[in-house]
């Protein structure tokens, strides 16, 4: 079991869960009047039943459902399980437990943290993007409009769980989903974790638990440094400007196929490492580096560039922009990152021909 320590919650990693949150539980008991647990049908069916046998605390819970994917983290599903809440006798000495991944954890977190004016949470993340960073940083939020977390708050769980046994639930896209966010800690900051990655075998599941361990590490070193985004923190948007457009975009084409967060922010991090190219003099050779290794992870998407500007308009709602300027976090080498660069959207626009002309090259 690790044991990784961020702003006054534990982050537990380890395959034996339910021994971890039994000990929490046994030492809360007085605390928590009641204990809600909030899924998707997903999770309900193939993560809680491995759990409510041997958590003899979570027998007597209210289960609260919602369907899987992005397309329900809303405001108006929130009012629903507000409501819920209520008919059930919630009350701010009550306990909400978001089981499921990052749609489950981003919206189980605003809801508990708004209940009331608030009531502590517990995330037991079940993805590999969930595990890696929704984990830790405490953002909690929905969509609005199909714009990413346009709402929400800051405000940690009071403990995070996290099992690796739980990706074996998973089909590779979804694994490959998560794997976005690992790639991107490596290359915001530090080469080796790169170099590692890259060598990452999918079919060994053992290999998982140390890159989910490393990512948890960078990203809360981050996280303590500057809770609230002000600075630093920056570094953890990379890939993700451009990233969160691409997948705004995707859940805006009703008759396609959605792009999942993690093969959006693919898009986002070749886009992204062009920029780096252009403004903060990422070298030629690691832009086709990661221009490479991306590619032969991910499906190269088709978009024409007669949507780029509704991309451009888009990243105009990111929340690092100032002044009605796009605001980046860019590579100045594999390994380094460079927070609050300005970008203009015609070279915004080349980095989006970038990748329009690698697809061509990949294909």
């Amino acid at each position: 079991m690790t044991e990784i320590i961020s702003n006054n919650y534990s982050v537990f990693v380890t395959k034996d869960i339910t021994k971890e949150i039994n000990r929490f539980l046994k030492a809360n008991k007085k605390k928590y009047s009641k204990i809600f647990i909030f899924v998707d049908d997903n999770t309900l069916k193939f993560c809680y039943p491995q759990l409510v046998e041997k958590i003899p605390f979570f027998e007597h819970a209210e289960i609260i459902e919602i369907d899987n994917g992005e397309e329900n983290k809303t405001i108006e599903v929130c009012v629903q399980i507000w409501s819920a809440l209520s008919e059930y006798g919630a009350d701010r000495k009550s306990l909400f437990v978001n089981l499921g991944g990052g749609v489950i954890g981003d919206m189980g977190g605003f809801i508990a943290s708004t209940f009331k004016r608030g009531m502590d949470f517990i995330n037991i993340p079940t993805t590999l993007l969930s595990q890696v960073d929704a984990s830790v940083g405490g953002k909690v939020g929905v969509d609005m409009n199909h714009l990413k977390n346009e709402i929400g708050v800051f405000n940690n769980p009071v403990a995070v769980f996290v099992n690796p046994n739980f990706l074996t639930t998973l089909d590779k896209r979804q694994i490959l989903s998560g794997f976005a966010e690992i790639i991107k800690h490596a290359l915001i900051a530090d080469r080796h974790y790169w170099e590692k990655v890259k060598s990452l075998d999918f079919a060994n599941f053992d290999f998982f638990d140390e890159l989910i361990k490393t990512s948890i590490y960078i990203k809360n070193t981050i996280v303590l440094e500057d809770p609230k985004e002000i600075g630093i923190r920056k570094v953890l948007n990379f890939g993700h400007t451009i990233g969160h457009a691409i997948e705004t975009f995707s859940l805006e084409q009703e008759n396609k196929k959605q792009l999942l967060h993690g093969e959006a922010i693919a898009i986002g991090m070749i886009c992204e490492a062009y920029l780096s190219h252009q403004i903060c003099k990422l070298s030629l050779a690691e832009l086709q580096e990661i221009t490479q290794f991306i590619f032969n992870k991910y499906k190269a998407v088709k978009f024409d560039m007669e949507d780029s500007h509704r991309l451009i308009e888009l990243m105009k709602h990111d929340k690092k922009n100032e002044n009605g300027e796009i605001i980046f976090s860019l590579l100045s080498s594999i390994g380094k990152c460079e927070i609050n660069k300005k970008v203009k959207p015609d070279i915004i626009i080349e980095s989006l021909k970038y990748y329009i002309d690698q697809v061509k090259s990949f294909m």
